[in-house]
């Protein structure tokens, strides 16, 4: 709810001074809220309150305070500090999608091929977000991948490399569960 009101008064006070561009983030980050709330009530989903906090804060990191409110020119490396972190919890969000299809057909645990899945979503998914923003750029003039193919695979490879040791983590933990079970 407070991000909402954060990005509202955003929203409405860079309309008034005619900065369109941030107008424009304020607004991007309301409708992202209100998707991502859409897609949980549409899907009827309860997220972990790990997970959905997670989220949450990431959003708040990358839409507000790193676009918005322009922190990538005082934090050095938060652009890949975000990528390390949405590895992370893109992994989660993989294992949540895979763990909430077998509850639907009733498979039993599958933890080694729960963790490749969600391995494999969360680079997917890295990958994704760089071609989309090559898109962003190249239709609206933009610099997110700051017209370098070096900060795309940099970028790419810090979501996977945090999705990896998630996943090699949580691989050892289960094993180590499973042998004193």
């Amino acid at each position: 709810m407070i991000l909402y009101i954060v990005c509202g008064v955003s929203f409405v006070y860079f309309s008034v001074i005619g900065n369109y561009g941030k107008t424009f983030q304020a607004g991007l980050i309301i409708v992202v809220l209100l998707l991502f709330r859409g897609l949980i009530t549409w899907t009827r989903s309860e997220l972990p309150p790990a997970l959905r906090f997670s989220v949450l804060i990431f959003i708040t990191i990358t839409m507000m305070l790193a676009n918005l409110f322009n922190m990538y020119a005082f934090i050095p490396y938060l652009d890949k500090i975000e990528h390390l972190l949405s590895g992370v919890i893109l992994f989660f969000v993989g294992q949540f999608i895979l763990i909430k299809m077998a509850k639907r057909k009733e498979l039993g645990g599958l933890p080694s091929i729960i963790i490749w899945f969600a391995f494999l979503f969360a680079v997917a998914m890295a990958g994704m977000w760089e071609i989309y923003e090559f898109m962003v750029d190249h239709l609206f003039g933009l610099h997110s991948q700051n017209g370098s193919l070096s900060d795309t695979m940099m970028d790419m490879i810090c979501g996977t490399l945090s999705a990896a040791v998630t996943a090699v983590y949580l691989y050892n933990k289960a094993r180590r569960t499973s042998k004193y079970d």
